[in-house]
């Protein structure tokens, strides 16, 4: 794939969520794209931007990857089923390759695994042209290994931060 279509194709990306809470707690090693199992009414929740990443996280458990705390309200109350729970641990769908690879990152200790958002690949309007490559109005999840920063590191990202801020100011 060229430079030029994979460009087109981020523009195409529609993001739903995002925890930046973990950006600035965490130092990104890797990240890795996810599909996720979700009920249908829980598609349309997310595509509405009702959903929180805030203080949610990923295991590995039986050689099967999950998404765990992530609040998705229900779509509509009245045509949810009773006992649904907006916090349940999802499924993430991965090749086997990229899971053996995330079970030996796992368990080494500092590591973790943080969801960093949740976004669609292109838009329904496309699907219509036909020309469509398949994955695409999907709903995927971006995670990470990461290292938790230690509060000094948090500190200095606060300062390049108001740096690049007063810079801009300057510039204008």
């Amino acid at each position: 794939m060229n430079g030029t279509r994979r460009r087109q194709e981020k523009k195409k990306m529609k993001i739903l969520a995002e925890n930046k809470k973990a950006l600035f707690d965490y130092q990104l090693l890797q990240t890795y794209e996810a599909g996720i199992s979700l009920f249908g009414f829980e598609v349309k929740a997310i595509k509405t931007g009702h959903v929180s990443l805030k203080g949610s996280y990923v295991v590995v458990k039986n050689n099967e990857v999950f998404l765990l705390n992530a609040l998705i309200p229900p779509y509509q109350q009245a045509n949810t089923p009773q006992k649904y729970d907006p916090q349940r641990s999802r499924k993430l769908l991965l090749k086997k390759s990229e899971i053996r690879a995330l079970i030996g990152k796992s368990h080494v200790k500092g590591l973790t695994l943080i969801p960093i958002k949740l976004y669609t690949k292109g838009y329904k309007s496309s699907q219509a042209q036909g020309n469509v490559p398949q994955g695409r109005g999907k709903i995927k999840l971006e995670f990470a290994i990461a290292k938790g920063k230690h509060q000094i590191d948090k500190r200095e990202t606060i300062k390049k931060r108001d740096l690049e801020r007063e810079m801009g100011r300057r510039l204008k």
